[in-house]
């Protein structure tokens, strides 16, 4: 007799539960779009000012692997 009552206050709560960030989000594309043109333009803007400085580093690793 206890199962008829769990099945509907179950399906109750279930038919309440409010809707999860990802369903409400779903339609946002131009905010992601947004997101991912400032990331690439952060990501060039810290390649090109940190060149130089990269190729150096990476050049000294190599050279201490090759001559310990």
């Amino acid at each position: 007799m206890v199962l008829p009552h769990f099945e509907r206050i179950l399906s109750f709560v279930i038919a309440h539960l409010p809707q999860s960030k990802a369903e409400s989000e779903a339609g946002d594309v131009p905010g992601w779009v947004l997101v991912t043109l400032m990331t690439a333009g952060l990501v060039t803007m810290i390649w090109a000012l940190a060149d130089q400085a990269l190729r150096d580093w990476f050049q000294q690793a190599i050279t201490s692997v090759v001559h310990p």
